[in-house]
């Protein structure tokens, strides 16, 4: 069966956080990391066939899905996960504040590398914790794990918090990282949370995501956190999953989620079943379709906004670029005002860099882009106009 992710669906009067930032202006949304694809049919099913039943009570997660999920971890993620590993969640920025609480006291150094999405840094603040930050190195648009700094601030520090792949600069941490990251924190003796929310976009070629469970020697001291929301675009269901190995870890995790994230939503767990055992093919396409957004894109941006570098992008479905050579103070409002929504570099840890979700029909993405082109070429004219004044005067 072929998938239409060209086809482009109105998302007015539904609610959306996206679209409804700019309610009554003509802004195109492509700030917030939600697709504007459907919902892969089978899980469209599996939710409609629960709706029919009449009573929508707390409910526990199904055979079927803990069937689902360990056959994927075991099967495609190489973590040979066990049953008693699982732990439910409404939702990975949650489960980011739950590590910090369940495993320090008010105070401790919670270890983290920027640029990465806001809720990392405000997690460990939002729960009485102290914030090391271990900034990415950056060679041109490549990012790599600063060793040397990690070591120097390792006495600051009792939990690290890892993001892969890496939001935003689309980075996937290499098996190689990960095996050193293992053992930075057994020497350490540090405990490790491993977002991988966006581990299934894998858009380069060749390119394989690790988990952190795959690397024996890390399983110990190690939680993995992970949601079907961003591959198979259900974040507005509210379901996630921990999963940890290590008994005391795990019952201390359980023990900060008692009473305040106990429950996760029952259509979230209709969907991520479905998710895992029966929609392989569609994320499939849906991959092949990014990869054409990501390439498209990329082209696009070297031909007619030469003023921006964009990333690599070797995963995720958002692309991270450079805009200090506009000479802006502030890119994505710039952009904003030009119609185009962007998210703010300086938001994720690095001034001057803009964030652009690119999981959308290619038409929504031209019309964004040309939107960007003319922006850009209007600043460039006044520059140039600018500039030949002042000569002559």
């Amino acid at each position: 069966m072929n998938y239409d992710f060209d086809r482009v669906i109105d998302r007015t009067g539904t609610s959306s956080v996206k679209w409804d930032r700019y309610e009554g202006r003509d802004v195109l949304p492509f700030w917030l990391a939600d697709m504007e694809f459907a919902c892969a049919p089978a899980i469209l099913r599996a939710m409609e066939e629960r709706l029919r039943h009449p009573i929508y009570g707390y409910s526990t997660p199904s055979k079927e899905l803990y069937d689902a999920i360990l056959t994927y971890l075991r099967e495609e993620k190489g973590v040979p996960a066990e049953a008693e590993w699982l732990v439910w969640l409404p939702g990975i920025v949650p489960a980011l504040g739950a590590f910090c609480r369940a495993y320090t006291r008010t105070g401790d150094g919670v270890m983290y590398s920027t640029p990465v999405y806001p809720q990392f840094p405000a997690n460990p603040v939002n729960s009485r914790m102290r914030p090391v930050n271990v900034p990415l190195l950056r060679e041109g648009m490549n990012y790599s794990f600063d060793w040397n700094g990690m070591r120097n601030a390792a006495h600051a520090a009792r939990l690290l918090m890892l993001c892969n792949p890496q939001n935003p600069v689309g980075k996937i941490h290499s098996r190689e990282d990960l095996e050193r990251l293992a053992e930075f924190c057994e020497r350490n003796d540090m405990l490790l949370c491993s977002d991988e929310i966006h581990c299934d976009i894998v858009l380069e070629p060749g390119m394989k995501h690790t988990s952190i469970l795959a690397i024996e020697r890390a399983r110990e001291r190690s939680i993995l956190l992970m949601s079907p929301s961003k591959t198979f675009n259900t974040p507005g269901l509210f379901f996630a999953f921990a999963a940890i190995p290590n008994k005391p870890l795990r019952e201390a995790f359980k023990r900060v989620l008692r009473g305040s994230y106990e429950w996760v939503n029952i259509f979230g767990m209709e969907a991520a079943r479905a998710a895992y055992a029966e929609c392989g093919e569609w994320r499939a396409q849906l991959t092949g379709y990014l990869r054409g957004n990501r390439d498209f894109m990329r082209s696009f941006v070297k031909t007619n906004l030469p003023e921006l570098t964009m990333g690599p992008c070797h995963s995720t479905y958002v692309a991270w670029l450079d805009a200090r050579s506009l000479g802006v103070e502030k890119p994505a409002k710039f952009f904003e005002e030009a119609g185009v929504g962007v998210s703010d570099g300086a938001d994720y840890g690095e001034s001057g860099m803009i964030r652009l979700n690119y999981a959308c029909p290619r038409a929504m993405l031209e019309a964004g882009l040309r939107r960007m082109q003319t922006a850009v070429e209007e600043l460039r004219a006044t520059k140039e106009k600018a500039g030949a004044c002042s000569i002559a005067m």
